[in-house]
């Protein structure tokens, strides 16, 4: 693992220092810009929509051209719409806001990972990109621990205007990486058509592979999306403390994505997944019967533990189920899945909650984790 694999790891941390303010901050914006609960269900829909859109051409393009302009044009994107956050009054400027920020995430996964798995040997994989997913879970960690404190002092606009200037300077240095740029250029040879480039990668084991990725992301996604507001409303925590509950999760994140490279390379990515998803299952189950603060606080901790080690077997398969001049495509096509599901999933989420009650999200959570736990156990007969 040499500079350029840290070059790229250290912007997957800037790139998620923002991933859940915007879900933390959905109890504020409610208050604030006086919203109902479906309304304030845009600040992750759309953006997820943005991604969504995004995707499908990265996929083409991350293979052709160099990985250090992608990086700098997404550390671009969230520092200068960083700044437009941190001075906005506005809910629908607040939604394009977000909507710019979170459309830098596609682009720095999809050539980010297809170059760690350029430059990085098959028996190390599952470890590298449990290191890669450490520093985004540190990112996530540290920006919703700031966010905690900046909310019961200064204001949340300070969180923004904070961040962008150490990311704005980071893209300038990864764009003056020579590393970088001379390690993505594809062999002429393997320039195909679009449908020879497809065929390649969407084998019927990759099938099942997305079909699992997107019962467990609805899962994982209606719960996310909404438990700040589960804390506030039905734990009747202040949103400082339900903010300071979701940043120790990531912090936890931090050493379960470190272990999930380890797990994975002693068992294999298919194991490491299904004990994910169990650990989800039990824990969100012992949540919804707690109610004492640190119980609930240990028990969310350990949840995101197992949320955010999963990552690691979900890329290392990826890696391992797709040919190796048609991983941007294979990524592309994991990536889609999961973005469709996390921009559509928080508002039929928030129907089902305004009819049934906010304590009904952790059993309609719980419904997608085990549908995909029960379909991953048949994909090695596909692959």
């Amino acid at each position: 693992m040499n500079r350029p694999f840290w070059t790229i790891c250290i912007t997957h941390m800037f790139i998620e220092v923002f991933y859940l303010t915007q879900v933390a901050l959905i109890p504020v914006y409610v208050r604030e810009f006086q919203l109902t609960l479906l309304q304030a269900s845009l600040v992750a829909t759309v953006p997820g929509i943005l991604q969504l859109v995004l995707n499908v051409p990265l996929g083409f393009l991350v293979d052709r051209f160099s990985t250090k302009h992608f990086l700098f044009i997404c550390m671009l994107m969230e520092g200068v719409s960083a700044l437009a956050l941190s001075q906005t009054s506005n809910f629908w400027i607040l939604v394009a806001g977000v909507s710019i920020m979170r459309a830098s995430s596609p682009i720095y996964h999809i050539s980010g990972l297809s170059q760690i798995s350029r430059i990085v040997k098959p028996e190390s994989m599952s470890r590298s990109i449990g290191y890669h997913n450490t520093l985004g879970s540190l990112g996530a960690a540290v920006g919703t621990l700031s966010l905690s404190i900046i909310l019961s002092t200064v204001g949340w606009r300070w969180l923004y205007l904070s961040w962008a200037f150490p990311i704005l300077v980071w893209g300038l240095l990864v764009l003056r990486s020579p590393q970088l740029g001379s390690m993505t250029v594809s062999k002429p040879v393997e320039r195909k058509v679009s449908t020879s480039r497809l065929g390649a990668v969407i084998s019927s084991g990759f099938l099942v592979f997305l079909a699992v990725i997107a019962l467990r992301e609805a899962g994982i996604i209606s719960i996310l999306t909404y438990m700040t507001t589960y804390l506030v409303t039905l734990k009747d925590l202040s949103p400082a403390m339900a903010s300071l509950i979701f940043a120790a999760g990531p912090l936890m994140g931090t050493l379960a994505s470190l272990a999930g490279g380890y797990i994975g390379g002693a068992f294999g990515s298919k194991k490491a997944l299904s004990f994910t998803l169990l650990g989800c299952a039990i824990t969100l189950t012992l949540l919804a019967v707690s109610s004492q603060i640190y119980l609930l606080a240990l028990i969310y901790i350990l949840y995101t533990g197992a949320s955010y080690m999963a990552y690691v077997p979900m890329s290392t398969m990826v890696a391992e189920i797709t040919p190796p001049e048609k991983k941007g495509l294979g990524f592309s096509a994991y990536f889609f899945t999961e973005i469709f599901v996390t921009a559509f999933t928080p508002t039929p989420a928030a129907a089902f909650i305004s009819l049934t009650g906010i304590g009904y999200i952790i059993p309609f959570s719980i419904l997608f984790l085990a549908a995909s736990f029960v379909l991953l156990q048949f994909i090695y007969r596909h692959k």
